[in-house]
């Protein structure tokens, strides 16, 4: 005698089959949710905008304007009347790009010391390096100015790239990214008669393109909205970068008026949101990498 056995509830045969339905209300709230955090978030971005493409007499007309009616250039033909903005941003952009580049050479090669080869006190000097990131910046601003004038190095670019080439999280971020790339392929490589260099750079750094795009990112937007390193050591106005230019504005010196600031901080922000949104993808993949690997 055969006997038939009953599918089981939420089962079609023997295949489960997912539940969806009761958790679409729950999916609903937490997208709402997720919308409204993000609009609210995104507000003030917009807001900026609107207001630095809106005529000077009705920038702070209220309700505010998310559209800019009536649309006017003014704002943004000002800034270069009130502030040498194009010799700032020059400024900025040479500083960020020496940054990014020297420091991710200099914390490529430290990362794969500490992660590929072995040498006397290793580990006591990597705790003794990752210690230097609970020490602040202003703790040792009076050292690195005095270093700097005995150089001679005051009012000049180098003093605001120089101490930056040394990143202290970018090795450590390096160094446990390096740690997830299978060893077996150094071994191959040597196999072939390659050396330390060229493994570094034919194989550990080809297979750290998201790791770097991150650091990349990071390193360009910390340096370029740098405001406290120029304030110490720059004092000419053709040496000083954007952050500092946008506080003169609001000084006596510059005198603007509010929606010109306006203007002048939209050009400072939207290249930082172009560069994360070009690298995004990069950018959540390292991340992402390194939790689930390292």
């Amino acid at each position: 005698m055969t006997s038939t056995m009953e599918p089981e509830p939420g089962t079609v045969g023997s295949v489960p089959v997912r539940r969806r339905a009761s958790l679409r209300p729950t999916n609903i709230v937490v997208s709402v949710v997720l919308l409204v955090i993000a609009l609210i978030m995104v507000a003030p971005l917009v807001w900026l905008v609107s207001t630095s493409l809106t005529a000077p007499e009705a920038a702070f007309s209220l309700p505010p304007k998310w559209i800019p009616s009536p649309f006017s250039l003014e704002n943004f033909q000002a800034v270069d009347d009130v502030l040498p903005f194009g010799r700032m941003a020059l400024n900025s952009v040479i500083v960020s790009v020496i940054v990014v580049c020297g420091s991710l050479f200099t914390s490529v090669l430290a990362a794969f010391a500490f992660s590929r080869l072995s040498f006397p006190g290793r580990g006591p000097l990597f705790m003794l390096l990752l210690s230097a990131l609970m020490v602040p910046t202003q703790l040792t601003v009076i050292p690195v100015f005095v270093l700097m004038r005995n150089i001679g190095l005051i009012d000049n670019l180098a003093a605001i790239w120089l101490p930056a080439l040394v990143n202290v999280f970018a090795i450590f971020f390096l160094r446990q990214y390096f740690n997830t790339i299978p060893r077996e392929l150094d071994d191959a490589a040597r196999i072939d008669g390659a050396g330390n260099v060229r493994i570094l750079f034919q194989v550990i750094v080809p297979l750290s393109g998201p790791a770097l795009s991150a650091l990349a990112i990071l390193g360009f937007e910390a340096s370029w909205n740098n405001y406290f390193g120029p304030l110490i050591f720059l004092t000419s106005p053709e040496k000083m970068t954007l952050p500092v230019g946008l506080v003169s504005l609001q000084s006596n010196v510059g005198g603007a008026t509010p929606g010109v600031i306006f203007a002048a901080i939209t050009l400072v922000v939207v290249p930082m949101l172009v560069l994360f949104i070009a690298f995004q993808r990069a950018f959540v993949q390292s991340i992402a990498s390194v939790g689930i690997r390292g």
